[in-house]
Protein backbone atom coordinates (compact mmCIF):
# COMPACT_ATOMS: atom_id res chain seq x y z
CA UNK A 1 0.00 0.00 0.00
CA UNK A 2 1.32 3.71 -0.88
CA UNK A 3 1.97 6.09 2.04
CA UNK A 4 -0.68 9.08 1.05
CA UNK A 5 1.27 12.28 2.73
CA UNK A 6 0.42 15.84 3.53
CA UNK A 7 2.23 18.70 3.17
CA UNK A 8 1.51 21.97 4.22
CA UNK A 9 2.68 25.66 5.47
CA UNK A 10 0.61 25.90 8.71
CA UNK A 11 -0.15 29.43 10.85
CA UNK A 12 -0.07 27.63 14.92
CA UNK A 13 -3.83 28.53 14.71
CA UNK A 14 -4.56 25.66 11.54
CA UNK A 15 -5.16 28.18 8.22
CA UNK A 16 -3.45 26.86 5.45
CA UNK A 17 -5.17 29.49 2.65
CA UNK A 18 -2.75 31.11 0.43
CA UNK A 19 0.95 30.55 2.39
CA UNK A 20 2.07 32.21 -1.00
CA UNK A 21 -0.28 34.50 -1.96
CA UNK A 22 -3.73 34.18 -3.20
CA UNK A 23 -6.20 36.87 -4.32
CA UNK A 24 -9.32 37.60 -2.21
CA UNK A 25 -7.25 36.23 0.88
CA UNK A 26 -6.46 39.11 3.28
CA UNK A 27 -3.12 37.54 4.94
CA UNK A 28 -2.11 36.13 1.19
CA UNK A 29 1.70 35.70 1.31
CA UNK A 30 1.79 35.14 4.96
CA UNK A 31 5.01 32.60 5.23
CA UNK A 32 6.93 35.62 2.97
CA UNK A 33 5.47 38.88 5.73
CA UNK A 34 7.92 39.36 8.24
CA UNK A 35 9.48 36.13 8.71
CA UNK A 36 13.32 35.57 8.25
CA UNK A 37 14.06 33.01 5.48
CA UNK A 38 16.07 30.21 6.69
CA UNK A 39 16.68 28.08 3.79
CA UNK A 40 17.22 24.68 6.40
CA UNK A 41 13.69 25.14 7.62
CA UNK A 42 12.27 24.36 4.05
CA UNK A 43 14.68 21.45 2.81
CA UNK A 44 11.57 19.29 3.67
CA UNK A 45 10.36 20.65 0.15
CA UNK A 46 13.18 19.27 -1.57
CA UNK A 47 13.23 15.43 0.35
CA UNK A 48 9.38 15.66 -0.48
CA UNK A 49 10.21 15.81 -4.58
CA UNK A 50 12.96 12.85 -4.19
CA UNK A 51 10.81 10.79 -1.92
CA UNK A 52 7.23 11.13 -3.61
CA UNK A 53 6.15 9.08 -6.61
CA UNK A 54 3.08 11.08 -7.85
CA UNK A 55 1.49 14.09 -6.58
CA UNK A 56 -2.08 14.55 -5.36
CA UNK A 57 -4.35 17.62 -5.80
CA UNK A 58 -8.07 19.24 -5.32
CA UNK A 59 -9.19 20.85 -7.85
CA UNK A 60 -8.50 24.71 -6.56
CA UNK A 61 -5.23 24.08 -6.04
CA UNK A 62 -4.64 22.27 -9.42
CA UNK A 63 -5.75 24.99 -11.12
CA UNK A 64 -3.69 27.60 -9.03
CA UNK A 65 -0.25 25.39 -9.31
CA UNK A 66 -0.40 24.27 -12.96
CA UNK A 67 -0.07 27.46 -14.79
CA UNK A 68 2.93 28.40 -12.73
CA UNK A 69 4.73 25.24 -11.29
CA UNK A 70 5.77 23.62 -15.05
CA UNK A 71 7.97 26.80 -15.33
CA UNK A 72 9.69 26.40 -12.24
CA UNK A 73 13.25 25.61 -11.54
CA UNK A 74 12.23 24.64 -7.99
CA UNK A 75 9.43 21.94 -8.27
CA UNK A 76 11.60 20.38 -11.18
CA UNK A 77 10.80 16.78 -10.09
CA UNK A 78 7.77 17.68 -9.06
CA UNK A 79 7.22 18.50 -12.73
CA UNK A 80 8.24 15.01 -14.01
CA UNK A 81 5.79 13.00 -11.52
CA UNK A 82 2.41 11.65 -12.30
CA UNK A 83 -0.07 14.08 -11.08
CA UNK A 84 -4.22 12.89 -9.79
CA UNK A 85 -6.59 15.54 -9.41
CA UNK A 86 -9.63 15.27 -7.65
CA UNK A 87 -12.72 17.00 -8.94
CA UNK A 88 -16.09 16.19 -9.84
CA UNK A 89 -16.07 18.94 -12.59
CA UNK A 90 -13.00 19.34 -14.16
CA UNK A 91 -12.68 17.38 -17.22
CA UNK A 92 -9.58 16.07 -19.25
CA UNK A 93 -9.59 19.07 -21.62
CA UNK A 94 -9.13 21.25 -18.71
CA UNK A 95 -5.72 19.75 -17.56
CA UNK A 96 -2.58 21.48 -17.99
CA UNK A 97 -0.34 20.06 -21.09
CA UNK A 98 3.27 19.73 -20.66
CA UNK A 99 3.12 19.09 -16.83
CA UNK A 100 3.62 15.13 -16.61
CA UNK A 101 1.34 12.58 -16.81
CA UNK A 102 -2.35 13.66 -14.93
CA UNK A 103 -5.46 11.70 -14.62
CA UNK A 104 -8.57 12.93 -13.11
CA UNK A 105 -10.21 10.80 -9.69
CA UNK A 106 -13.47 11.66 -9.19
CA UNK A 107 -14.14 10.18 -5.08
CA UNK A 108 -12.48 9.69 -2.30
CA UNK A 109 -12.97 5.52 -3.05
CA UNK A 110 -10.45 6.12 -6.11
CA UNK A 111 -8.21 7.98 -3.78
CA UNK A 112 -8.39 4.82 -1.57
CA UNK A 113 -7.86 2.79 -4.78
CA UNK A 114 -5.12 4.81 -5.76
CA UNK A 115 -3.00 3.96 -2.35
CA UNK A 116 -4.01 0.44 -3.01
CA UNK A 117 -1.54 0.36 -6.46
CA UNK A 118 2.10 -0.55 -6.35
CA UNK A 119 4.49 2.56 -5.79
CA UNK A 120 6.24 5.05 -3.55
CA UNK A 121 4.76 7.56 -1.42
CA UNK A 122 2.04 9.84 -2.38
CA UNK A 123 2.42 13.54 -1.60
CA UNK A 124 -0.98 15.95 -1.06
CA UNK A 125 -0.03 19.71 -1.90
CA UNK A 126 -2.10 22.35 -0.85
CA UNK A 127 -6.27 21.57 -1.06
CA UNK A 128 -7.37 22.28 1.62
CA UNK A 129 -11.01 20.89 1.41
CA UNK A 130 -9.57 17.57 -0.07
CA UNK A 131 -7.01 17.40 2.90
CA UNK A 132 -9.95 17.62 5.40
CA UNK A 133 -12.20 15.36 3.48
CA UNK A 134 -9.23 12.45 3.10
CA UNK A 135 -8.20 12.82 6.92
CA UNK A 136 -11.48 12.32 7.91
CA UNK A 137 -11.65 9.55 5.93
CA UNK A 138 -8.70 8.41 7.38
CA UNK A 139 -6.81 8.46 4.09
CA UNK A 140 -3.83 9.85 5.48
CA UNK A 141 -1.13 8.32 6.60
CA UNK A 142 1.71 10.94 7.32
CA UNK A 143 1.75 15.07 8.03
CA UNK A 144 4.69 17.19 6.96
CA UNK A 145 4.05 20.36 9.32
CA UNK A 146 6.02 23.54 8.04
CA UNK A 147 4.07 25.80 11.92
CA UNK A 148 4.77 29.30 11.22
CA UNK A 149 4.04 31.57 14.03
CA UNK A 150 1.48 33.58 13.65
CA UNK A 151 -2.27 33.20 14.58
CA UNK A 152 -4.43 34.35 10.92
CA UNK A 153 -8.11 33.81 12.74
CA UNK A 154 -9.97 33.29 9.26
CA UNK A 155 -8.77 31.20 6.73
CA UNK A 156 -8.98 27.64 5.20
CA UNK A 157 -8.00 25.13 7.81
CA UNK A 158 -5.99 22.23 7.56
CA UNK A 159 -8.09 19.84 9.85
CA UNK A 160 -11.83 19.89 9.61
CA UNK A 161 -14.42 20.65 12.46
CA UNK A 162 -15.92 17.51 11.86
CA UNK A 163 -17.49 16.24 15.26
CA UNK A 164 -15.17 12.76 15.36
CA UNK A 165 -13.05 10.32 17.17
CA UNK A 166 -9.68 11.31 18.33
CA UNK A 167 -7.10 10.41 16.12
CA UNK A 168 -3.54 9.77 17.44
CA UNK A 169 -0.33 11.07 15.51
CA UNK A 170 3.07 10.08 16.60
CA UNK A 171 5.49 12.39 16.53
CA UNK A 172 8.68 10.97 14.01
CA UNK A 173 10.77 13.97 12.98
CA UNK A 174 10.82 17.91 14.55
CA UNK A 175 12.90 20.92 14.52
CA UNK A 176 12.66 24.46 15.30
CA UNK A 177 14.87 27.08 13.69
CA UNK A 178 15.85 30.31 14.51
CA UNK A 179 12.96 32.17 12.98
CA UNK A 180 10.42 30.67 14.55
CA UNK A 181 8.84 27.98 12.10
CA UNK A 182 8.77 24.44 13.20
CA UNK A 183 8.76 21.01 11.15
CA UNK A 184 6.67 18.64 12.48
CA UNK A 185 6.11 15.35 11.06
CA UNK A 186 3.66 13.31 12.33
CA UNK A 187 2.53 9.51 10.89
CA UNK A 188 -1.05 8.64 12.10
CA UNK A 189 -1.59 5.68 14.51
CA UNK A 190 -3.89 2.95 13.05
Amino acid sequence: MRTLISTAFVSLDGVMEAPGGEAGYRNAGWTFKDIEFVPEAYEIKGQEQTEAAAMLLGRVSYQAFSPVWPTMDDFAEYNRMPKHVVSTTLGEADLVAGWGPTSILRSLEEVAALKQTEGGPIILQGSATLNQALSDAGLIDRYHLLVFPLLLGAGKRLFSQSDKDAQKLKLVEHAAYRNGVQKNVFDVVR
